[in-house]
């Protein structure tokens, strides 16, 4: 097979990432304590990556008052009696249930059914993101974004990039990238990893020009001087860290792996709102806000409406930079399921 077929080959290695869509109705008594709700939650993630921020986002909304369980939502698990979800260890908890999701969710459902998460579940607030960074090895001859930039514009095809599975964050990064600059995203020649150490190796090898992923993931490597950081994804700088934005390197994107909070699909309107209030004191609380400095996440608070109208930017955003990659097109997306060579 030529390079061309490779690539193209490649170019359909959709990341099948399983979505924890959770089909039971919420329903309990509203108990308050003064003027604050204090309700029931389930909360769920949908799948093992946001295991973290969601055992977070429970220990926070218990510390601010509410009742909150956590457990591993699971596609097509049945509804439990009284319209809690079933998780692992058969948890079944009364109330309204919250499933924590995010960005590689979002790529994924529009990848392999077109369904987005507004078509899957009821959205209720944006919580945090993860900075992404572009890295290249420490003695690259590109000394800063310019030079990297004007590198993938002249030479997609030759600038060999490397990150995270395809369709996912760091790919859609240098799509959003390629767009800004107005190079081809569909000659970036892209290869994903499941492991950072993979990525990392190919960097360090010079199996790739650049890099990109979490900042708190290649931390490491940038403090022993191992990679260059070139640019972040967020709108503002790092205090900790001397590196410029994408926007002040003149590229429009401000970009962040985002993790927010959905209710099930036909969540009732008065449950809907119980659970946005809950939301909001949650992500205002200096518990919450400990927690993400801790783990080294943004946070960025959005509820309500104003989600969910951000929400459907997003999804447009996704949905072009993946066309543009050529990942998305007219022809239905099918997935690997784990039998491709990146791992999905």
């Amino acid at each position: 097979m030529g390079d061309s077929g490779e690539k193209q080959m490649r170019r359909r290695r959709f990341v099948a990432c399983g979505i924890g869509a959770i089909a039971c109705a919420a329903g309990c008594g509203t108990p308050r304590a003064g003027n604050v709700l204090r309700t029931g939650f389930s909360i769920n993630v949908a799948g093992h990556r946001w295991t973290r921020v969601g055992r977070a986002f429970a220990d926070a909304a218990r510390a601010a008052g509410f009742a909150a369980a956590v457990g591993q939502a699971i596609t097509g698990s049945p509804a439990a009696p009284g319209g809690g979800p079933t998780g692992p260890g058969g948890l079944a908890v009364g109330g309204s249930v919250i499933t924590v999701s995010g960005l590689p969710a979002l790529a994924a459902a529009e990848l392999n059914n077109g369904q987005s998460l507004l078509d899957t579940g009821t959205p209720l607030a944006r919580l945090s993101g993860q900075i992404e960074v572009v890295v290249v090895p420490d003695r690259s001859p590109l000394r800063d974004f310019d030079d990297f930039g004007a590198r993938l514009l002249a030479r997609p095809g030759q600038t060999l990039l490397a990150g995270g599975p395809q369709g996912e964050p760091d790919h859609l990064l240098f799509g959003l990238i390629a767009r800004a600059i107005g190079a081809d995203g569909r000659r970036v020649d892209y290869t994903g990893y499941p492991r950072l150490g993979e990525a990392a190796s190919a960097l360090l090898s010079g199996r790739a020009v650049a890099a990109a992923g979490s900042l708190a993931d290649w931390r490491t490597a940038i403090g022993r001087g191992r990679v260059r950081a070139l640019a972040v994804s967020s709108a503002r700088r790092v205090p900790d860290l001397d590196v410029p934005t994408l926007l002040e390197c003149g590229v429009r994107v401000d970009f962040a792996d985002w993790t927010a909070a959905f209710g099930p699909e036909d969540m009732p309107e008065e449950s809907r709102e119980h659970a946005v209030r809950m939301c909001e004191a949650v992500i205002a609380s200096s518990e919450w806000e400990a927690a993400c400095l801790a783990a080294g996440w943004l946070p960025i608070p959005l509820s309500g409406d104003d989600f969910t109208r951000w929400l459907g930017t997003e999804i447009a955003r996704t949905r072009a930079v993946l066309r543009d990659l050529g990942l998305l097109d007219s022809t239905k997306a099918t997935t690997c399921w784990g039998s491709c060579g990146n791992g999905h």
